[in-house]
């Protein structure tokens, strides 16, 4: 007890002297019931005092008991978090290392035994479950963390994944949907949202999405992608008017996207299309030879091609082709397809003296040597031919056919679409004739 305390209390001591000494009267307290007391002032003074003394220690002690629960829960929760955490990360672990799935799934199991409401463990068992085919625990793990955090994104997602894996597509689109409720602005939701309506085909609502995409990009790289696939989809809602019917419509679309790319090749043979089911072949042709000015894409030729000739017009076709070759003397490809619709049109020796006159410059192109063979059959030179046709068979060992080569990723279809298969790029494919 430090020298201040004996003071202040022999002070206390003295104030209450000197009060006993100037208040030696009795003092009359009345209780309940009826019952009156008679006391001297002082004791009743010192009686209050002592109660009031006893009631804050008591209150302390409440206290004191209280903070030392909850320090001894503290401490017992952190040495439980401890726990966990280093069991979660054992089990993380082996998972990044594909080192042990069935001790991974014993050790997360074992975080639950020790905290049934660990968020990210459940989502973790729920995608090692997944990962298995095993779809109905997975559910219930995932349904487990909805539960307890329905707002998580992490657990939306993983609810996401789940209905993808089982086809049900809906069902996916209304998690994504949540998501963005929660961020409308979150790139992956969005790019979710755009692969369920790309494979539901529902072109109108993706276009919606994808200007939301190109609209929240942030470098100048990933924005110009977008401004391509927002092209890309743009076309699939023209061609899907079309295949509806809706040609106007598809024509609208088919124009914003050339007003965007004016060399999009699907877009311009969307628009050639729309205007054949108009009964506009005339304007329909002109399309495609001023198209094919502007581009020189043997694609759109050949279509010019099918349709000049399915009107009785082959001399139109000769002269452009003439014109093109005027202006390009050395392109092989030119002078080879003059000379196949030379062919195609029984003009036996035309067709001869242009494919004599093609240097590939020592590329082969199968599909030449072929047509030269047919063009020695037309003249009973069957030793030739067969020469020819051999050089074709050891060019290109597959039937004779003409490819189409994708200009971004290499991939070669056997036949034309607006959209590469094997990258989903739009406009890539381009004619190829070398083996």
């Amino acid at each position: 007890m430090s020298k201040l305390t004996v003071f202040i209390f022999i002070l206390f001591l003295a104030a209450l002297a000197l009060f006993a000494i100037f208040n030696q009267e009795a003092t009359i307290v009345k209780m309940p019931f009826g019952k009156v007391y008679e006391t001297p002032t002082i004791a009743l003074i010192l009686l209050s005092i002592a109660i009031g003394a006893l009631t804050m220690l008591f209150v302390f002690m409440i206290r004191d008991t209280k903070r030392y629960v909850d320090n001894l829960q503290y401490q017992k929760k952190q040495k439980r978090d401890a726990k966990v955490q280093e069991l979660y990360s054992k089990a993380l672990n082996y998972l990044f290392a594909h080192h042990n799935q069935a001790e991974a799934k014993e050790l997360l199991k074992a975080v639950l035994l020790e905290d049934p409401e660990h968020l990210n463990t459940l989502i973790q068992l729920g995608d090692v479950a997944l990962a298995e085919d095993d779809l109905q625990k997975a559910r219930e793990y995932y349904q487990r963390a909805k539960d307890l955090n329905p707002k998580n994104i992490e657990v939306l997602f993983s609810m996401e994944r789940l209905m993808e894996k089982t086809g049900r597509w809906e069902e996916a689109l209304r998690y994504i949907e949540e998501v963005l409720d929660i961020d409308d602005r979150n790139l992956s939701a969005l790019y979710k949202k755009r692969d369920i309506l790309e494979r539901q085909e529902k072109w109108d609502d993706l276009v919606l999405v994808q200007k939301t995409i190109l609209k929240n990009e942030h470098t100048e790289r990933d924005k110009t992608r977008e401004r391509q696939n927002l092209v890309g989809y743009k076309y699939e809602y023209g061609r899907h008017s079309i295949e509806n019917g809706d040609l106007e419509k598809a024509k609208k679309a088919f124009r914003t996207v050339l007003r965007l790319d004016k060399d999009f090749i699907p877009s311009i043979l969307g628009i050639a299309e729309v205007l054949l089911r108009e009964g506009e072949t005339e304007e329909a042709i002109n399309h495609l030879e001023k198209s094919y000015e502007q581009t020189s894409s043997m694609i759109v030729l050949l279509r010019l091609e099918d349709l000049l000739i399915s009107v009785g017009e082959p001399l139109r076709l000769i002269r452009i082709y003439k014109n093109k070759i005027l202006r390009n003397p050395q392109d092989p490809i030119l002078k080879f397809f003059l000379g196949k619709l030379y062919y195609r049109l029984e003009m036996i020796d035309d067709a001869f003296e242009t494919m004599n006159s093609i240097d590939t410059g020592g590329t082969v192109y199968p599909e030449m040597h072929q047509l030269m063979g047919n063009l020695y059959m037309k003249r009973n030179q069957v030793d030739r031919a067969v020469h020819e046709f051999k050089k074709a068979l050891d060019a290109h060992k597959c039937a004779f056919s003409l490819s189409y080569a994708c200009k971004n990723c290499g991939y070669i279809a056997p036949e034309w679409s607006g959209r590469c298969s094997n990258c989903k790029q739009w406009s890539s494919y381009q004619l190829s004739l070398s083996a």
